[in-house]
């Protein structure tokens, strides 16, 4: 029974039109079908079930994208320039065709195209749904990098894994100082996406290392590390991780390392210095293998 429904249900998709792009949602039903179907079995007949589970595997199959502008409820949208292109000119969307929206603020919208400008690609919302934040949040300072692409691998695997703060950090040994915010926050959206994650991680303007202690979101940060390379008796990280507290940072310094004078101001602010490993990590790796600590614990 159910695979006849199936059946008929992909010979009329087919039937519908033979564009490019109809064909590929004929590819995407047909798969999912299969899986609904081998889940569920011909001798089981809860049509309930799996047509929710069909619906929801569709949809999570549609092109993500984000919106910086956000969603106040409005029925109608207007892609930007790049976004539109992307979906008009790249991937050959047309008028009827739906895609995903997020806002990087837990937003997610399923919106159908009704106007397939490659400019100004026009949207009607059909559907919006929320995700909350996770229950812990967890904020890496680390030191911006002389080798810029270094750093932008950090952004992008940390975005990845979960990490909800990215504070760059100005240190002694801090050897360039310079900050494009406008490409290093794309470098966020795309990973972002790739993830298919619906929350953007804050990224802060770089700080100057002394002035980090005088903000209070991290003065009232439930749990505060510090990882460095100076010889001296720190617990491994994965230890003394709480993961029933609700915020967690972590500072990573410069090629070099932190200097004795930084580290101690860190312990005088009640920051507790501790080890990733036996080996000694690039500040990008360290950075990374923090950030996989602390969220996936």
């Amino acid at each position: 029974m159910q695979e006849s429904f199936f059946l008929q249900l992909q010979f009329r998709e087919k039937k519908k039109n033979t564009r490019k792009h109809d064909f590929r949602e004929m590819v995407r039903l047909s798969i999912t079908s299969i899986v609904v179907f081998a889940l569920y079995g011909s001798d089981k007949y809860n049509q309930g079930s799996w047509a929710i589970f069909l619906f929801f595997a569709v949809n999570m199959m549609l092109p993500f994208f984000y919106t910086a502008t956000g969603y106040t409820s409005q029925q109608q949208m207007v892609l930007d320039e790049d976004t539109s292109r992307h979906v008009i000119q790249v991937l050959r969307m047309k008028k009827g065709d739906r895609l995903n929206l997020t806002d990087g603020q837990g937003n997610i919208l399923t919106t159908i195209i009704e106007d397939d400008h490659k400019k100004h690609c026009g949207v009607k919302v059909e559907k919006t749904s929320f995700k909350d934040k996770t229950s812990r949040s967890v904020a890496i300072g680390i030191s911006l990098l002389k080798n810029a692409n270094r750093f932008e691998w950090f952004l992008e695997k940390a975005t990845e894994i979960g990490v909800n703060e990215i504070i760059p950090l100005i240190c002694e040994r801090t050897e360039k100082e310079k900050f494009r915010h406008d490409r290093l926050q794309a470098i966020l959206i795309s990973a972002m996406l790739q993830s298919q994650q619906c929350w953007l991680p804050v990224l802060h303007e770089p700080i100057a290392y002394e002035l980090l202690f005088r903000q209070e979101e991290v003065a009232h940060t439930s749990q505060k590390f510090i990882a460095h390379c100076i010889a001296d008796e720190k617990a491994n990280l994965n230890d003394l991780i709480n993961e029933s507290l609700p915020s967690q940072i972590i500072l990573i310094g410069p090629e070099g390392d932190f200097t004795k004078e930084e580290v101690d101001m860190a312990l005088r602010h009640h920051f507790v210095p501790v080890s990733l490993g036996d080996t000694r990590l690039r500040t990008e790796t360290a950075g990374m293998v923090a950030a996989t600590l602390l969220r996936l614990v």
